[in-house]
């Protein structure tokens, strides 16, 4: 076996996936076809979620300068009304992060690149094609052509396919996808603001739910902004992205002499989901296995979601800790969460593509009684669902599948830092100041099923209650203390990838959550694994 993971596609989700890991010490192969990154403009938008697993990475720092906080988004009628609001959660930020982000993509995948690059286990092979991928008895056989190398077959026992929308693995497999049935036609253009220019442009993000024609308006970070057009009917896209067209369209904010055209591409707006996210092994990813309209900026998101998600259960597998088959829980967790996700962003996206006047003035009227009944808006975090299914704990175990919150703790030594810089991506029991631990310890030496696994406990102190001992954090900003009095709580066990496993009120529930996480992984035993006797051939 050559390496643990062969990673196909090195955009954002398998960059992502590749440090993910390097940081668990998968000897993994990255192969992408091109030599350089996409130098414009795709994705603009990501969430705390992201930026949490970027921290994990460790490039939080450096994309700094690329990144700045997602500004409020306001939904204007025909008549320039504000019919709706959407905004995000306040300070204290529940995951340490603000809840959503602008970022410039071609800066993000340059640190992705590099840090996956920088792993002495991770080998990243550019100007490198998937010619033919062969599953079968464990293994899977990669056959690569290189511009200027002889062609090479590699095995390992893991692929991921990260090769974007239309997927050559994909594809060639058969594997169908769900149509949930959005298809419309825009232009996105992207510009660069010349010095002193856009001073009337909107300070905030909006939705100009306009029949004429539907627009959206993105403040991006430094100069940059981004406007996205609705293709008429009697309208060619190959004629709207010319640049004389494009001019007409911006003349209603911007003359010509106060930008810089960056990028126009046409799209079609799409919401497809995959039926199938493994195959034998092989297991699809980001765009290769879902497409999502971009009206809640969750494209990208769903991808960092799927690599978060899948690459703590190799880890475990590949290390012995749990058998092949906990990794039939990526697709229940996640098309699932993807599902609702995209209908969400659907039904955002036909608020905003309404053009049947009447139909649009009813859209308005009621979205005002909304805004009347509710005058702060829509938080966008709300939008977001629960895991459900899968890795999760039994009843009566309670808070399965929710965003495991982080504060800003102090450890007894005086450090300062966001939870995940204390535990890394680990599972992490969280016990309030007043829990007994000592039937967490008894537990964590005593089932085999624990011996090895990554376990940090965190025993909160609130603020202003000094941390004792190495397992004791002071909890700065009341986060998390808030988040488990608020779910009447005083136990919780976070998974690696941040999402809740379960939650409990004592330390008897602390331990009793440690066991359940503990027999689950044992239940995933290689012994109990169904392997396919097949073999699972495609021709890229």
């Amino acid at each position: 076996m050559d390496f643990d993971l062969i990673v196909v596609g090195m955009g954002p989700v398998g960059a992502a996936a590749a440090n993910l890991a390097g940081l668990k010490g998968l000897k993994t192969l990255v192969v992408d076809k091109a030599l350089e990154i996409y130098k414009n403009p795709r994705a603009m938008g990501m969430d705390h979620e992201v930026m949490r697993v970027l921290a994990e990475i460790g490039i939080a720092d450096e994309i700094a300068p690329f990144v700045m906080p997602y500004r409020a988004s306001e939904y204007h009628s025909t008549g320039s009304r504000i019919i709706k609001r959407i905004d995000a959660a306040q300070k204290p930020y529940p995951l340490g992060w603000a809840p959503n982000y602008v970022f410039v993509q071609p800066e993000i995948e340059c640190a992705l690149r590099a840090k996956a690059a920088s792993y002495p286990h991770v080998e990243v092979r550019l100007e490198t094609e998937v010619t033919a991928v062969e599953s079968s008895e464990g293994m899977v056989s990669v056959a690569l052509k290189g511009r200027d190398t002889a062609p090479q077959t590699v095995t390992a026992r893991y692929v991921l396919a990260c090769d974007g929308g239309a997927s050559p693995i994909r594809t060639a497999l058969g594997v169908e996808l769900e149509d949930l049935d959005f298809d419309e036609p825009w232009l996105v253009v992207d510009v660069t603001l010349n010095e002193g220019a856009g001073a009337a442009l909107p300070l905030t993000n909006v939705q100009y739910c306009e029949t004429g024609r539907p627009t959206t308006f993105v403040v991006g970070v430094g100069q940059h902004r981004r406007w996205e057009f609705m293709i008429n009917p009697d309208e060619a896209p190959e004629d709207v992205a010319k640049p004389e067209y494009i001019r007409q369209l911006l003349a209603r904010w911007l003359d010509p002499d106060e930008y810089t055209l960056w990028r126009a591409s046409t799209y079609r707006f799409h919401a497809l989901v995959s039926r199938t996210w493994r195959l034998d092994n092989i297991f699809f990813l980001g765009d290769a296995a879902h497409m999502t309209p971009p009206f809640l900026a969750q494209g990208l998101c769903q991808g960092i979601r799927d690599a978060s998600n899948l690459m703590w259960k190799l880890a475990l597998v590949l290390s012995g800790q749990a058998g092949p088959e906990l990794l039939n829980t990526y697709q229940p967790e996640r098309v699932t969460h993807v599902k609702k996700t995209t209908l969400v962003t659907k039904e955002f996206g036909q608020l905003i593509c309404e053009r049947d006047p009447e139909k649009a003035a009813m859209r308005d009227e009621h979205l005002m009684q909304q805004m009347a009944a509710n005058p702060g808006g829509t938080v966008r975090q709300s939008l977001i669902p629960n895991l459900v299914g899968g890795f999760l704990a039994p009843e009566p175990f309670t808070l399965q599948g929710e965003l495991l919150p982080q504060s800003e703790l102090r450890d007894s030594a005086g450090r300062r830092g966001l939870l995940d810089s204390f535990t890394g991506g680990s599972f992490r029991l969280i016990l309030s100041a007043d829990v007994d631990p000592t039937d967490v310890y008894r537990e964590l030496e005593s089932n085999p099923a624990l011996v090895g696994l990554s376990v940090k406990l965190v025993k909160l102190n609130p603020s202003g209650s000094p941390a004792v001992g190495p397992d004791g954090f002071e909890d700065l900003n009341g986060v998390m203390t808030q988040w488990m009095s608020s779910r009447h709580c005083k136990v919780a066990l976070g998974r690696p990838d941040h999402y809740v496993y379960g939650a409990g009120r004592s330390g008897t529930d602390a331990a009793g959550l440690l066991k359940a996480a503990g027999t689950a992984l044992n239940r995933f035993s290689p012994a109990d694994s169904a392997r396919r006797d097949v073999p699972l051939t495609t021709l890229v």
